[in-house]
């Protein structure tokens, strides 16, 4: 399989930056190749990085909460730009306070994100996921 590119980034106002490194260096040690676009990543950041390096993938990162509002529209905004089949995976403390995990995952497939990941999923989790879904 030929090296599938990702793009990775943590979403909105947010700054946090250590969970940001280690999913860069998982996938990239797991053969991917990995555009880290940083923290404080607006949605357009993502979609610009992924249409100037063909992405296959982007994996948004939110941990301060508001995830659910930094994403709303992120697919349409994709369908947009012209890379609207492109697989988008979004994980962390996604929600303010405690929400059934499942009811945000629902919320999340319904804004169009293929993969939805709870606080604290280890990296091998969405890399085993990527690997099945980019067959």
């Amino acid at each position: 399989m030929a090296q599938k590119t990702v793009v990775l980034g943590v979403i909105g106002a947010d700054v946090h930056a250590v969970g940001n490194r280690i999913l860069d260096y998982a996938f990239s040690q797991a053969g991917f190749k990995v555009i880290n676009i940083g923290v404080l990543a607006s949605q357009e950041e993502f979609i610009h990085a992924a249409i100037e390096t063909a992405a296959d993938v982007m994996l948004v990162s939110s941990l301060y909460g508001h995830g659910e509002i930094d994403c709303r529209g992120f697919r349409e905004k994709c369908l947009e730009a012209g890379i609207g089949d492109i697989l988008l995976y979004v994980g962390g403390n996604l929600v303010i306070g405690k929400q059934d995990f499942a009811e945000v995952e629902k919320r999340f497939k319904k804004m169009g994100f293929d993969r939805v990941y709870p606080p604290g999923t280890m990296p091998e989790v969405a890399i085993a996921d990527l690997h099945k879904d980019l067959k």
